[in-house]
């Protein structure tokens, strides 16, 4: 089962959420304060990493831009009483994947764990590596290179990338790719995929134009 770490100050929510996913077979480790966290997110090899916003000693921002910095690739769940829209955007900017907004419902954030663990699985029948000019993305190891040098990428980079080769040439419209890839709706927020493209772009090589945008409906890898 995967391996998940809580950082939450907040003891009962922190308690409520080792509980429940303990019940669920989930392998917990806890934190309650931000370096701490990111210590232990550093040191040790996660699958999701359920953060707050709000820490002591570094923010969950800080907390999510130093992990990606380190090249931690879990998946990374933010967690906020804030629920307004430059929030969320700037969650995401800061690297994480997902966004949760307290209160939330148990069940609500066990359901997005478990598809997002689900995504991540490969049937025998997968094709292992794709290639696309000089990438090279490989399926079972989570591993994406060009020419031969790594590119650290999220999880959902990951899947974003992954999701654009095996539909090159398409274009895909945001809502297409918000539903596909998150597997549900930001309540029509599409911009959370426009942050992950400009994000993709970047660690491939913002001098080519490999993701093109398609105006007025999305993007299309050439």
């Amino acid at each position: 089962m995967a391996k998940v770490l809580i950082i939450e100050d907040e003891v009962s929510i922190l308690r409520m959420l080792e509980y429940d996913l303990k019940q669920l077979d989930y392998t917990v480790d806890t934190e309650t304060d931000g370096l701490r966290g990111l210590k232990k997110a550093t040191t040790t090899d996660y699958d999701i990493i359920l953060l707050d916003l709000m820490l002591p000693s570094m923010n969950g921002l800080d907390v999510c831009k130093k992990l990606r910095s380190a090249n931690v690739t879990a998946y990374v769940i933010m967690l906020t009483a804030m629920d307004d829209e430059y929030n969320k955007i700037e969650g995401f900017e800061a690297g994480a994947d997902d966004y949760v907004t307290k209160p939330f419902s148990p069940r609500e954030l066990t359901a997005r764990m478990k598809a997002a663990l689900r995504r991540h699985k490969r049937s025998d029948a997968d094709e292992s590596t794709l290639t696309y000019d000089d990438i090279i993305l490989k399926r079972d190891s989570y591993e994406v290179f060009r020419n031969e040098v790594p590119i650290p990428l999220t999880l959902k980079e990951f899947e974003l990338l992954e999701y654009l080769i095996l539909n090159r040439g398409k274009a895909l419209s945001r809502e297409q790719l918000l539903s596909t890839l998150w597997g549900y709706s930001y309540d029509g927020d599409t911009r959370v995929v426009d942050v992950h493209i400009f994000k993709l772009r970047e660690k491939l090589d913002p001098s080519q134009e490999r993701i093109k945008t398609v105006r007025g409906i999305g993007y299309k890898l050439l």
